[in-house]
């Protein structure tokens, strides 16, 4: 059975659900996690929470500590106090949305969403955060330059206090050839577009890098071209979403080499979702996920 990101969001954004490892952590703790793989420093590595929620927080928590780095994306406020205990950063807040397919391109969600944003990047300051994710909605049946505007404008509204706090709104870029039918920030050129109209430095986009190679290609390219426009990054094995290694068709150190050029400072967070029948074998997979990214 597939995994559904949209509603595994929903419900972490929601309810902050405490969740149950299939088996002990106990069996995370082997001789292939135990030591703390040292890093280079010239990524700053996070993981997607919602990819690793076989495991409770704390003790996914535990995991990345053991792997060397220091941050998990996607966890909103009723959870940041399992992070601070085990000193780990979120490196993307979640929480403000709606959801995927409500977002920004509609004008009927501005009112809902202007008051969520604004309390929560509130929050994501006063927590010592700095990123909080967005979507624009689906398309449905709206013209891909009258979203943008739409967007533009509810957005616009909150920019002020975003870049008084000192956070970054980031809308995130995903495909909708495979798993978000008719999302309208689909395409990078889009999304650079809608950032070009706010025109502020404390908006931009979360480049996707599985979404965007489904949708476009040209990775590394576009990348190099707009890395001003793109405030963080996803990992995901393409096709399937599932590990980084030799089985899929996107080379991950040079994309990785490529960002560093850029002068990035953010951070770039592993999006996939692990094939292994026990969580040793997760674990591991991330474990092997960061050395490959780790250039």
């Amino acid at each position: 059975m597939s995994i559904n990101r949209r509603n595994v969001l929903k419900q972490l954004a929601l309810s902050g659900l405490a969740m149950t490892s299939v088996n002990s952590f106990a069996t995370c703790t082997s001789s292939s996690t135990q030591t703390n793989q040292k890093l280079k420093g010239t990524i700053n590595h996070s993981v997607c929470r919602w990819t690793y929620n076989f495991l409770p927080l704390e003790d996914l928590c535990k995991a990345v500590n053991k792997l060397g780095f220091a941050a998990i994306d996607l966890v909103g406020p009723k959870e940041w106090d399992i992070l601070k205990k085990h000193g780990i950063f979120s490196s993307m807040c979640n929480g403000a949305e709606i959801s995927l397919t409500e977002g920004w391109n509609d004008k009927q969600y501005h009112s809902t969403l202007i008051k969520n944003y604004t309390e929560h990047i509130n929050l994501v300051a006063d927590a010592g955060y700095k990123n909080l994710i967005c979507f624009s909605g689906n398309r449905k049946g709206m013209d891909d330059e009258a979203g943008m505007k739409t967007s533009a404008e509810g957005l616009k509204k909150i920019m002020a206090l975003a870049e008084k706090r000192g956070v970054i709104i980031q809308m995130e870029l995903l495909n909708s050839k495979i798993n978000h039918k008719d999302y309208m920030c689909d395409r990078s050129a889009w999304g650079v577009g809608l950032c070009k109209q706010i025109g502020s430095e404390n908006f931009k986009l979360l480049y996707d890098i599985y979404h965007m190679q489904i949708d476009e290609g040209d990775v590394i390219r576009t990348i190099t071209d707009n890395h001003q426009y793109f405030g963080h990054y996803h990992t995901g094995g393409v096709p399937g979403r599932h590990e980084i290694d030799e089985t899929q068709e996107l080379y991950y150190p040079a994309i990785m080499k490529a960002i560093i050029a850029t002068g990035f400072k953010g951070y770039t967070a592993q999006e996939f979702i692990p094939t292994g029948k026990d969580n040793e074998t997760k674990i591991a997979a991330l474990k092997a996920a960061i050395k490959i990214c780790d250039v």
